[in-house]
């Protein structure tokens, strides 16, 4: 790998990032009532989102659909075959407990959006409508409807957040 294609990486690693952690700023702002400085975050989020595409672009790093679904699954089995579960028993034994419930909570849901994307490649030819909702305490994401209780993270269905 070129030196401008790891600097490409890395600047898409920090402008993701970035736009997250902006994003998080953003509702906290909110919370406190300081919305003109949490308008201010979701533009500087949205501007990091335009640079972290315009790296992706660059490396050519975006295939068509039925690739993008094979790396999206890819990375999901990846993150909860390997990475998390290591992260939890590190948190474990550091004794740092929303840690590793926020490991244990990304983990399961990983595994259903390499499930949901399969599902989705296997039916790219002939999709079904299908609504998603996402749990706003576990990140699980839920087809058709949201659950009474969030299979997860036991959250009540009100938790839920349709996304189109």
């Amino acid at each position: 790998m070129s030196t401008t294609e790891q600097n490409l990486l890395e600047a898409f690693a920090g402008e993701s990032q970035a736009n997250r952690k902006y994003l998080a700023f953003a509702e906290k702002a909110d919370r406190e009532g300081h919305s003109q400085a949490a308008k201010l975050f979701r533009a500087a989020a949205h501007a990091e989102t335009v640079h972290a595409h315009a790296h992706l672009r660059a490396l050519k790093a975006v295939g068509d659909t039925a690739a993008n679904l094979k790396e999206a699954i890819a990375g999901e089995t990846h993150e909860f075959k390997n990475m998390y579960p290591d992260m939890i028993t590190a948190a474990k034994e550091e004794g740092h407990n929303a840690a590793e419930r926020s490991f244990t909570y990304a983990n399961e849901v990983e595994q259903t959006h390499a499930a949901l994307y399969q599902k989705a490649l296997d039916s790219l030819d002939n999709p079904t409508e299908t609504d998603y909702y996402v749990c706003k305490v576990c990140g699980h994401t839920h087809e058709n409807e949201a659950p009474e209780k969030c299979p997860v993270c036991g959250a009540d269905r009100i938790a839920f957040t349709k996304v189109d």
